[in-house]
């Protein structure tokens, strides 16, 4: 990097210049599967290819402000859970032009997508298991974020945010065995769920196949503020 200084107090920077884009994961639940959504391309470069939402940063926006309006553009939902993952910055990883990607992930409760805007950009969901093939290295991203996925399921109830706002126990067990893609024992997992103190059961109960129905349980985000520095586990 080469520094050309104006004055003593002062100087400016010359330096090679590229482009940062943002790429999004979203990822939702439809109370069996963990769903990615993609977008079929209609541009080039990779035309006719499945790839992540994404865009390019503006000069007068933070990271977050620019996948919050990447986000929104393609789901019209704001206030939902987003993290940053990692920069993608392979030299060759766009054969367009050098382009750092910053690669966020969002979950988000399918039922609330605006599925007008996702037809406009001709998104899709996608079991995340059965994805289709991805452009570039977005194929990287989404391993990436569905480890850190796992990591942050494990010990934070980041997973209550793909769960409608009451929801059964059994809900409950098939979003965790849908983002570990492994079984829980049902009697075990409810107890460990239940002893961490963090659902709320309601009175009302979701009829469905049995006569008798299944209560409804709520996450309760004040109790967990409370014991969160505790260090707890919520699996394993």
């Amino acid at each position: 990097m080469k520094y050309t200084y104006m004055t003593e107090a002062t100087f400016t920077y010359r330096a090679d210049s590229f482009k940062v884009a943002i790429d999004c994961i979203l990822l939702g639940f439809d109370q069996r599967e963990l769903k990615i959504l993609l977008i079929h391309r209609n541009f080039e470069p990779a035309k006719g290819s499945w790839s992540l939402m994404g865009g390019f940063l503006n000069k007068d926006e933070s990271l977050n402000d620019g996948a919050k309006r990447i986000l929104y553009q393609l789901t019209g939902l704001e206030d939902i859970y987003l993290e940053q993952i990692f920069v993608f910055g392979d030299i060759n990883r766009d054969p367009v032009e050098r382009v750092l990607s910053v690669c966020f992930y969002a979950l988000i409760k399918i039922e609330d997508y605006d599925e007008t805007l996702g037809k406009s950009h001709d998104a899709h969901w996608f079991p995340v298991q059965k994805r289709p093939k991805l452009v570039f290295d977005h194929e990287e991203m989404v391993e990436a974020t569905l480890n850190r996925l796992r990591r942050r399921a494990g010990y934070q109830p980041i997973g209550f945010e793909l769960l409608p706002e009451k929801f059964t126990m059994m809900q409950l067990l098939n979003l965790y065995e849908a983002i570990y893609q492994r079984s829980f024992d049902v009697g075990n997992f409810s107890k460990k769920i239940l002893s961490l103190g963090i659902l709320e059961k309601t009175d009302e109960k979701l009829r469905g196949g049995s006569k008798k129905g299944s209560y409804l349980y709520s996450f309760d985000q004040e109790r967990y503020d409370s014991v969160k520095e505790k260090g707890f586990r919520i699996i394993g």
